[in-house]
């Protein structure tokens, strides 16, 4: 990695184009997103996920020497210098880190005659990026994800998520066309379920995880093959969507 240029103008189109990558319409226009997080970007790289530009300030590589000395001996990309003001000026974090890489967005194909998780409409960031990192802890590396979910670039999801968002093989289903051709049997939870998930004894499987609020979606509810129960204490109606999928990846994975 070698230095490209010091940038000091909020109209330089590097910085218009960080600028707009903090909305999904061009986020998904450009195919880019941005990590503003110096471990995952370290992490990302050392899994040989190169990012496309870095923008650091003059502070951060003061305060990150040898991290950024990694960074010039590892990545093949031009890195500019900006100041913090800047960094503000763009930044999705309300506190900015001083560093941006820029990314491409993965692509990636399902692994075949592997379990999938399909999640419907899941809104939380926060719990996206959970469900994201918990699912690569347990080994299940293929996630598809409905429109109706938050965006999987967003800022929020990124931090949570960590870097397993390069190493999951991810799919966005559009319209439901994927789970509608999917041969694998579909499961779901459900308080009401009919298989108890100390009985689960499927190998490979699609198991779809619902909206924190409303659940599976009822067109999905009705084609699953079977509705998997978690028995939880009567004192409380219901688990945060991102720990029954902690219990259920644990309880699930081979």
């Amino acid at each position: 990695m070698e230095k490209h240029e010091i940038i000091t103008s909020s109209q330089n189109n590097h910085i218009k184009t960080l600028k707009k990558l903090a909305l999904k319409k061009y986020r998904y226009e450009l195919k880019q997103f941005t990590v503003e997080n110096l471990t995952i970007i370290i992490d990302a790289l050392n899994s040989g996920h190169d990012f496309e530009t870095l923008f650091v300030t003059a502070e951060f590589i003061t305060r990150h020497l040898d991290k950024f000395q990694f960074l010039q001996d590892k990545s093949k990309a031009s890195y500019y210098i900006i100041d913090e003001a800047l960094n503000r000026h763009y930044s999705q974090l309300d506190t900015p880190s001083g560093i941006t890489a820029i990314y491409k967005f993965p692509v990636s194909t399902l692994i075949p005659g592997q379990s999938v998780i399909y999640l419907n409409g899941i809104s939380d960031p926060g719990n996206l990026g959970t469900i994201m990192r918990t699912a690569l802890a347990f080994n299940f590396t293929n996630l598809v994800l409905d429109e109706t979910c938050v965006d999987i670039y967003n800022a929020k999801t990124i931090a949570a998520a960590k870097d397993s968002i390069f190493k999951l093989n991810i799919l966005e289903d559009s319209g439901g066309a994927w789970l509608k051709e999917n041969k694998l049997p579909i499961y779901v939870t459900s308080a009401s379920g009919d298989l108890d998930l100390e009985d689960f004894k499927v190998d490979n499987f699609c198991l779809v995880l619902g909206n924190e609020s409303h659940g599976v979606s009822d067109e999905i509810f009705q084609m699953a093959n079977s509705k998997i129960k978690i028995d939880i204490s009567d004192k409380i109606e219901s688990l945060n969507v991102s720990v029954a999928a902690a219990i259920l990846f644990y309880k699930l994975r081979k």
